[in-house]
């Protein structure tokens, strides 16, 4: 047996004198980095004839998609519909729209706190730290008084330290467990709970907790590159996030319905598709450990429980959702690791903790069962903006589909219609064949089957592209309406674009040097306009949130097996850019030079502004609860020694707070089209505290269960902030 680890929140660290050579300096002279940014990333409408906004920039979409989807109308359905339904999770009660159901991010506040897990030491060997330092245990509840998590006497001096804390306040997922098989016509999948080490309470456990905070979904798709860390790749290859990185991604192709064949595949402006592959399989996030796309399929497909499912010794690992196959068309076989309690180190319980392996049992697909109902667990609005026709209010889920149709109404028929069946053995041979053989050591799929994570990615994308927000009192301004912003509001904007930097990293229409088109204008990587004038990847900076061994960020490598950088910028130096990306490497001025420093450690994707009022805790690691936190952070040079004091006065800092919430989209604080939504039930924590909570009789602890009603188009209230 090979046993095999499938990495999600545990990456390898490059070589150690990249974490040495990280910002050795702060950059003092901020008139230098102003003059260089204002030359460089001044938003176009300052200087452009014709007053333009967000609203003038196309949403980036593949080239080929017109190669898969037969109707894009039908996949933005089928994308709401498996981006909001509970029934995707491994629990029956989680689904992506979980931890993006506010302003497309999250707003709950107990049992959202993680420890420092990606914590690395010096030399890149891992070092996870499992203590709450917030709260001192898992299921607590954040207060005001918790933030910032880097505490200072006087907020403007960076060498007054009260106290620093590296836990996470992020979102919560799923138990952990082990993926056992799916229960047909069952929302919930057969699992195994297992001690939790880290997140449990007096030995019952609770939902994990992601390592780094949830970003909002809304205007995502500008990104080049998604995930805080770009591990989303922009080529999307229907099968996993790493695009071309993974040499053994591959779907199936039907030339006719008795003809298939193995076909790699390529759509590029796709991050947000292959963002949508990672979760549903995550032990934290969505899943049980190790489940497949293909068994997400089954509970909305069919499968045959005659095979014997007695042999816990053959679990294998699909190349469809592998980040490690070393083989196109190989299964490989790893080996039962047992329970949590029996392995000996906390280091080896924490690695259990931050892998999610690909372990399944051996099943078959071979007669139909009964379908689920899309979002069969939950009330759609009658008058929901894209799913309202197929309401069934005030009954749950949509009438006279099933998911299997809603593919087909989608997608062309060469993904997903074939006589024939993927049958993959114990050796991971696989053969096309027109039947199952009956034998415990194959796996059988169809063809829509096998494709489930070409839908689900291409669906999600598609429906999430149609979340815009560009209907700001910013973007009014832009348009020409010189009301549309206070007086205080155009002085912060100034601040915004001068004296405060903002622009540096938030520029462009879309508000981040991370999206499409400022990759397009400025290439993947660039040289940083400042001192050295480091290589860079585009739209990552390192602004001193957290020392970089707290989380290396853009600086770790991808969990495939051949384990490369994330940094663009250092496969470049690598030489492996076009193998692994597609193209040829920009050329810089002075040329890249393999042995200089690479701007990458500590460095996080960008993020765009706009309804930045609503999407509190801030940064990567939650840090920070509210505008006025992040602003005194930016003005005293960052909690790490990384960017130039503003020194900005008390009034500026509440000018460029104004501006900050300006930038608000009212269709998504009232939850108005297309930002409305069906029903949704989430965890919000535990009924106990940090102390106790009430064991539901399988080692679990009890949810405390909130409602968000369905909306239609017209919006509502929308729901409270974080902490408001």
């Amino acid at each position: 047996m090979t046993k095999i680890k499938r990495q999600e929140w545990k990456f390898k660290y490059g070589k150690a004198n990249y974490l040495r050579s990280r910002f050795s300096r702060t950059v003092t002279i901020a008139a230098i980095i102003l003059a260089a940014i204002i030359a460089g990333n001044t938003v176009s409408a300052v200087t452009s004839p014709s007053p333009v906004s967000l609203k003038s920039v196309s949403v980036p979409e593949p080239d080929n998609l017109g190669d898969f989807v037969k109707d894009k109308t039908a996949a933005i359905k089928l994308g709401k519909a498996l981006f909001w339904d509970m029934q995707v999770g491994s629990d029956g009660k989680t689904s992506c729209a979980s931890c993006h159901f506010h302003a497309g991010a999250d707003n709950r506040s107990k049992n959202q706190i993680s420890p420092g897990l990606l914590r690395i030491n010096a030399d890149g060997t891992e070092n996870p730290d499992t203590v709450f330092d917030v709260g001192g245990s898992p299921n607590y509840q954040l207060k005001p008084g918790d933030f910032p998590f880097h505490k200072l006497s006087n907020p403007d001096d960076p060498k007054t330290v009260v106290s620093d804390r590296n836990d996470v306040s992020s979102s919560q997922g799923v138990f952990n467990a082990k993926f056992v098989s799916v229960k047909p016509g069952s929302a919930e999948d057969e699992v195994k709970s297992e001690l939790d080490p880290v997140f449990n309470v007096a030995g019952t456990n609770v939902r994990r907790v992601q390592p780094r905070n949830t970003p909002t979904v809304i205007n995502a798709a500008f990104n080049f590159r998604n995930f805080w860390d770009g591990r989303a790749q922009n080529i999307f290859n229907g099968v996993n996030p790493f695009g071309l990185k993974d040499p053994n991604a591959s779907v199936v192709k039907a030339d006719n319905p008795n003809q298939l064949k193995f076909v790699k595949i390529r759509l590029n402006n796709s991050s947000l598709a292959s963002q949508a592959l990672g979760p549903p399989l995550s032990s934290f996030e969505l899943s049980g450990d190790g489940r497949t796309f293909k068994e997400i399929g089954d509970k909305f497909g069919r499968i045959d429980n005659k095979k014997s499912l007695s042999k816990l010794s053959l679990l294998n690992l699909d190349n469809s959702d592998s980040l490690v196959a070393p083989l196109l068309s190989s299964v490989v076989l790893i080996e039962n690791s047992g329970q949590i309690n029996d392995i000996k180190s906390l280091s080896t319980q924490l690695q259990n903790i931050l892998s999610i392996r690909g372990t399944k049992l051996p099943r078959v697909l071979a007669k139909k069962l009964t379908r689920l109902r899309p979002l069969g667990k939950q009330i759609v609005h009658p008058q929901d903006s894209v799913l309202g026709a197929y309401s069934r209010s005030p009954q749950p889920g949509l009438k006279d589909k099933t998911y299997d149709q809603l593919i087909k109404d989608a997608f062309k028929p060469e993904w997903w219609k074939s006589n024939r069946l993927i049958q993959v053995d114990a050796e991971g041979k696989r053969t096309f064949v027109n039947s199952p053989d009956n034998s415990s050591q194959t796996n059988e799929y169809t063809l829509l089957e096998y494709n489930f994570s070409l839908f689900f990615g291409l669906a999600v994308q598609l429906y999430e592209s149609t979340l815009i927000a560009a209907d700001t009192p910013y973007d009014r301004f832009l348009e020409g309406n010189t009301s549309a912003l206070t007086a205080q509001q155009q002085r912060g904007k100034g601040l915004f674009e001068g004296k405060a930097l903002c622009i540096g990293c938030h520029s462009g229409l879309e508000l981040t040097a991370a999206s499409v088109s400022s990759v397009k204008k400025d290439g993947r990587i660039k040289r940083a306009p400042f001192g050295a004038k480091s290589p860079e990847d585009n739209g990552f900076f390192n602004i001193g949130v957290r020392p970089v061994t707290d989380d290396p960020g853009l600086g770790s490598n991808d969990s495939l097996q051949n384990s490369n950088p994330l940094s663009e910028a250092r496969l470049a130096q690598l030489g492996k850019f076009k193998d692994l990306l597609g193209e040829n490497p920009p050329t810089l001025d002075p040329p890249l030079n393999s042995s200089e420093t690479v701007f990458a450690n500590g460095a996080f994707k960008a993020p765009g502004l706009r309804n930045v009022e609503l999407t509190a805790p801030y940064f990567h690691n939650g840090g920070q609860a509210t505008l006025e936190q992040v602003i005194d952070f930016y003005n005293r040079g960052g909690d790490f020694g990384v960017l130039p004091p503003l020194n900005l006065s008390p009034a500026e800092k509440q000018d460029l707070v104004a501006f900050l919430k300006g930038l608000t989209d009212d269709r998504v604080r009232f939850d108005k089209a297309p930002f409305d939504h069906p029903q949704l039930f989430i965890p919000n924590g535990h009924v106990g505290n940090t102390n106790y909570v009430v064991n539901d009789g399988t080692g679990k602890a009890t949810d405390d269960t909130v409602e968000i009603p369905a909306v239609g188009r017209s919006g509502n209230g929308g729901t409270p902030n974080f902490l408001s």
